[in-house]
């Protein structure tokens, strides 16, 4: 692996990057900031130094001794054209006549043979209608040793500086991304058959644990698709197995002895059965793969679900009847839903058909619609015999059954309800089931109203 592909060096040189030119600028800020303020302070010193043997020039010659021998200023020379009226012992012993030259400013800086530096002031004083020529000095030796010493203190300690933050952002950055390579090693190590394996989260409230917490949702979401269909695959294998079994069963003791016609009328009769069974439970797995495989497009529309609902009850009134059963209908007058006729149709006759094969003989079933809060509210109520509340969050799942024998007996495949979820949610709808054991069963749908707009397919 390419090391400028890692992230943990592009973080250390990012880093070590930006310290350096952090580090640089500041480095050059203090120095040229010092520098400038002591300059500035040796020109206000000068100054005074100069306005101090000014003033004894314009008092008079005699002043000139007094402020040298006073020690207020030591370092000045004032000449009157080519004759020098006074000049102080240091300037002498320093040498500071070199200093002069036709070239220099007002101001102007000299360094001495011997390393001394000096900073020199000169200007014209006119008095008792003399001209005279004035030059002050003064040693910045020392303050030019002290920004030496500054120069080297910054500029050498800067790699140093810059060694260790360089060092200490590694460290920092291999410390950060720890959990990345955690991560990384575990996720390697999750498969198929080790989905229950988690990212380890050491800190759930930063980025990298947030980002832990949404893999490990992804995971857990990953590991109850593969658990349904497992699931599914089972029970789909065990249902269509069942009927297979049972026409095979009935085939070989058909053939076992000679039989009249209605012993053979009798055996093909309960071969048929089972291959109706079987072509339902196949006819209800192709419904569901091709709708959500979306092969079959949804067509939605404005709807009646009051028309809607009593079309579903007259298809199934004769099956009621049968089992002496009471089917209702209650709908409130023009109450309009944007819905696919066809799949809605058929979400409500898997509900009601399920009402009545689970109501008892001369039980009641009764299918309600109104409006309620900008929503379209269906209601199957039957008097069967209910549904045990820990049952209540998998009914909707594909073949499963409360009552698997039960359910097989009445002819049920275990796909029908889980049908009608899916064409209420591709309806932006919501089903769910109200039941206590041994009081009955009620179905509700709720579905947006007309007015909600026709619902965006995927």
């Amino acid at each position: 692996m390419n090391p400028l592909r890692s992230v943990r060096t592009r973080l250390t040189l990012w880093y070590a990057a930006s310290l350096a030119t952090l580090l640089l600028v500041f480095s050059l800020s203090v120095y040229f900031y010092l520098r400038g303020g002591l300059q500035h302070a040796l020109d206000e010193d000068l100054q005074q130094r100069y306005t101090i043997v000014e003033n004894g020039l314009n008092s008079s010659l005699d002043q000139l001794s007094e402020v040298e021998d006073h020690g207020a200023v030591n370092l000045f020379l004032v000449t009157e054209g080519e004759n020098v009226v006074h000049q102080t012992r240091s300037w002498l012993l320093e040498g500071l006549d070199a200093s002069m030259t036709p070239a220099s400013g007002p101001r102007w800086s000299w360094s001495a043979p011997q390393g001394q530096m000096f900073h020199l002031l000169q200007g014209e004083v006119i008095s008792a209608e003399r001209k005279f020529h004035l030059v002050v000095a003064q040693e910045r030796t020392l303050v030019e040793a002290g920004l030496a010493r500054l120069r080297w203190a910054l500029f050498s300690g800067f790699p140093i500086a810059l060694a260790v933050a360089v060092s200490g952002g590694g460290w920092l950055a291999r410390r950060a991304l720890a959990p990345v390579g955690d991560m990384a090693a575990r996720a390697r190590a999750i498969t198929a058959e080790r989905l229950s394996e988690r990212l380890p989260v050491r800190d759930p409230h930063d980025e990298f644990g947030q980002l832990a917490v949404v893999f490990n949702a992804t995971f857990e979401r990953l590991q109850q698709s593969f658990e349904q269909l497992r699931r599914f695959t089972a029970d789909a294998s065990h249902e269509l197995r069942t009927p297979l079994t049972v026409l095979r069963s009935v085939g070989e003791a058909g053939l076992q002895k000679n039989r009249d016609a209605a012993g053979y009328r009798e055996v093909i009769g309960s071969m048929l059965e089972e291959t109706e069974r079987l072509t339902r439970l196949v006819e209800s797995l192709l419904t569901l793969s091709r709708y959500e495989s979306g092969r079959a497009p949804l067509k939605f529309e404005a709807a009646d679900i009051g028309v809607l609902v009593c079309d579903v009850a007259e298809c199934l009134r004769v099956l009621a009847e049968e089992k002496e059963q009471t089917l209702r209908v209650d709908c409130e007058p023009s109450v309009f839903a944007t819905a696919d006729r066809i799949l809605l149709r058929q979400a409500l006759m898997n509900l009601v058909d399920n009402a009545i094969k689970y109501t008892p003989a001369k039980g009641q079933i009764r299918v309600t619609v109104r409006h309620a809060q900008h929503q379209v509210c269906i209601e199957v109520i039957d008097t069967g015999p209910g549904i045990p509340a820990e049952h209540h969050a998998r009914i909707f799942e594909r073949f499963y059954r409360v009552d698997a024998g039960r359910a097989r007996d009445r002819g049920g495949v275990g796909l029908g309800l889980a049908i009608a979820r899916w064409i209420i949610e591709q309806h932006q709808g919501v089903v769910d089931v109200v039941s206590v054991a041994g009081q009955g069963a009620k179905f509700r749908i709720a579905l947006p109203s007309r007015s909600t707009g026709v619902p965006e397919r995927d």
